[in-house]
Formats: structure tokens, C-alpha cells, sequence
């Protein structure tokens, strides 16, 4: 403080009190000799359990196709190689690959139009996350991108898919870029967090290191509108430069910067 500030300092609960109320992270938590005190134990414990049960639950699929219905596309349900969450949790492989049956399905779907975008949508290790958001990031992107031109191909639903698995969607629909809409891993502050992994030209050989992510994606992160506008412009300039991943830089925060 200095000479001519005549403000008290305030005391350390006090501050760590404001500092709580700007995140979400567990700071300055008030103990009982070593240990927490009872309610921030016990808020621990109810996240580690709601982070558990995200990762453990089902995707209601046939709900999630009814909300996504309205937006004007068809909607496709298929499913990876993983026949079941157990399996999926310890297999991850399966999870990166279509059943013989969804390979076919979309197969007959690729063969009405080239395509240049598919949208996947697949629970991740939260169903919840898209069951709560793939819905109103997709009708805001979809706007954006209608008026652009695009020709989307039919929506797909993926049961107990990896990221990885857009690819082999993408390859089957005859898809130019894939965005596979995913629960993330969830932390003990967000079990509901969605990310968007986007590809441009997706095949056999393409590494992680060929796409490009929106992460956090929720109210509480980052918002469906600004997701929608991130998404869109990573997309077009997929379009423009024919590339994804670390050879291409994501500008829409400066471009959103610029344009208030």
C-alpha cells in the first residue's frame, strides 16, 4: 500500500474469498489443522463422483437425434467397433473404428452428393457434454456456414466413438472436412465439457497432429456463439489453404478482437 493510499489491505480471507468468485479452480480452501475442512471435502468428493459417473454414462442417441432433427439435416445413428462402455474404456482402438453394418450405412448415404463438411457427434468420455451442447453449437455453426455456401452432409450420431472415428466417417461420406463434436475427459470443475476436433482431407494416415481443437466448450467456457464463429473460420480456411492441424493457426480471437 502505498503513502497516499489510505485503503486497508484486506485480510486473507477476505481475499481469497474474491479470488474464489473468479474461478472455478479450488484456491484458498480453508483447512482444520492438515486436513480440508468439511465443506470443501465433501464438494471434492461430489466432483469426483459426478466426474466418474460422465465418464460411465450412456448417450441417449435417439434423444440427442430428436433435438437435433429440427436443424434440417438428415440424421444418421451409427456405432464404433466398441460393443459396449466397458469395452470402449479399455479398448480405445474399437472405439476409432465403424461396426461393418455403420461402414455400409454410410457408404449408401456418401453416394447421393460430394460433400464438403460432415459433423460427427459422438459421447466421448461425456455423454453428457454433447447431449447438452452438440445441439446449439451445431445450429449456430450450421447458420453460419449455409450462408457461406457449404454443402453439409447428413448429421452423424456416433455411439461410443474416439475422435479418430470422424475420420473413417469422413471417408465413407465422401466428406471433404470432418468436425467430430466430442465429450471431453472431465475435470473436477466440468464434467460437461465438449471440445470440436476439426480435419481437413481426413484418411487412413491421419495423426492427431492433423487437426485442429476448440476445447472447453460450455456456458461456463467457452460459449456456443463464440465456438460457432471459431469453428467456422477454422473451416473456411481449411477450404481456402486445403491444410489442418499445426500448419494451420487459429485467427478468430484477433479477428474477433478487431472487429469490436
Amino acid at each position: 500500500m502505498s503513502k497516499d493510499d489510505k485503503t486497508p489491505a484486506p485480510a486473507d480471507g477476505a481475499l481469497w474469498t474474491d479470488l474464489r468468485r473468479l474461478t472455478a479452480a479450488r484456491i484458498g480452501l480453508p483447512r482444520s489443522g492438515a486436513s480440508l475442512s468439511t465443506a470443501p471435502l465433501l464438494a471434492f468428493q461430489l466432483a469426483h463422483a459426478q466426474a466418474r459417473d460422465a465418464v460411465h454414462a450412456e448417450l441417449d442417441a435417439p434423444r440427442l437425434a430428436s433435438d437435433l432433427a429440427p436443424l434440417g439435416l438428415p440424421v444418421l445413428t451409427v456405432s464404433s467397433a466398441a460393443a459396449d462402455k466397458s469395452t470402449y474404456l479399455m479398448r480405445p482402438d474399437l472405439g476409432r473404428r465403424l461396426t461393418p453394418e455403420s461402414e455400409h450405412t454410410l457408404a449408401a448415404a456418401g453416394q447421393a452428393s460430394p460433400y464438403d463438411v460432415v459433423f460427427v457427434v459422438s459421447d466421448g468420455l461425456s455423454a453428457r457434454a454433447v447431449q447438452s451442447h452438440a445441439a446449439p453449437v451445431f445450429s449456430a455453426t450450421l447458420k453460419i456456414l449455409r450462408r457461406d455456401g457449404w454443402r453439409p452432409a447428413p448429421l452423424v450420431i456416433v455411439e461410443r466413438g474416439r475422435v479418430a472415428i470422424g475420420d473413417a466417417v469422413a471417408s465413407a461420406l465422401c466428406a471433404t472436412c470432418v468436425v467430430v463434436l466430442i465429450g471431453e475427459r472431465p475435470g473436477l470443475s466440468a464434467p460437461d465439457s465438449m471440445g470440436a476436433y476439426l480435419t481437413c482431407k481426413p484418411g487412413t494416415l491421419t495423426s492427431d497432429a492433423d487437426r485442429n481443437c476448440v476445447s472447453n466448450i460450455r456456458p461456463d467456457g467457452i460459449g456456443y456463439a463464440d465456438a460457432a464463429y471459431k469453428i467456422a473460420h477454422l473451416l473456411t480456411a481449411m477450404r481456402r489453404f486445403g491444410i489442418s492441424g499445426v500448419s494451420l493457426k487459429d485467427a478468430s480471437d484477433r479477428l474477433q478482437i478487431g472487429s469490436n
